[in-house]
């Protein structure tokens, strides 16, 4: 999947802010960038008595609204699903995907902080930076909340550009980490294959799907 980095920190610290300016300079230097919002409350995309909401409520697994301008998919889960199954439903077309919130997940981060808030977030995971209004006493590394640049140069080093080409396997809907080997391997193959088929030119970007049914266990009256 794309590279995925969260934003996060505590209430009114700045984070929709500070992802706006960090869209606006990454689109500048030709980068397609995607966000994923976290929020506690329900949504309610799809009202009582509207189409939508009579597919859904009729067994539905998801639902798309399309328009002219936008759509919007609607999928029911039962749990609060993860930030990495998130970033699957939203595919490859990206070159990083920016989130906010997230705190627990486990995509790196960083934490906006203004002095007003009080002391930084204690408990972050895999913090890679501080977007900060004072200096703080910490390893991490600093930034100051005007410094969008070195923000952005910060996201393009460290995850758009080693990722600009890469090869994402799933499997029941899990991403899998690949070493250089398999991810070679698969990525010959799948080149050698596509390149053999009438019509196709240069490949830019391949998708495959495969779903097998789940095996019945022996004794499974339906194999009866």
């Amino acid at each position: 999947m794309p590279p995925v980095v969260s934003i996060v920190g505590k209430s009114k610290s700045g984070k929709t802010t500070l992802i706006e300016k960090l869209i606006r300079e990454l689109k500048s230097r030709g980068y397609r960038v995607a966000t994923i919002k976290h929020t506690s409350q329900s949504l309610t995309f799809d009202e009582p008595g509207k189409d939508s909401w009579r597919h859904t409520q009729a067994g539905s697994e998801a639902t798309m609204i399309s328009s002219p301008d936008k759509v919007v998919l609607i999928k029911p889960v039962a749990r609060d699903i993860s930030l990495e199954e998130i970033a699957h439903l939203l595919g490859e077309d990206y070159d990083i995907i920016l989130t906010e919130g997230f705190r627990q997940g486990d995509a790196p981060k960083i934490e906006v902080h203004r002095k007003v808030a009080g002391p930084p977030l204690t408990t972050t995971k895999k913090l890679i930076a501080i977007a900060t209004d004072e200096p703080l006493e910490t390893k991490t590394r600093q930034f100051s909340l005007e410094d969008i640049k070195g923000l952005a140069d910060l996201l393009e080093q460290g995850f758009i550009k080693p990722q600009r080409e890469r090869v994402s396997l799933y499997v029941n809907n899990a991403p899998i980490s690949l070493s250089s080997f398999p991810r070679q391997i698969i990525s010959n193959i799948l080149l050698a294959i596509a390149s053999s088929l009438k019509g196709v030119r240069e490949v830019k970007s391949l998708e495959i799907s495969l779903r097998r049914e789940p095996k019945q266990a022996e004794n499974d009256p339906a194999t009866d």
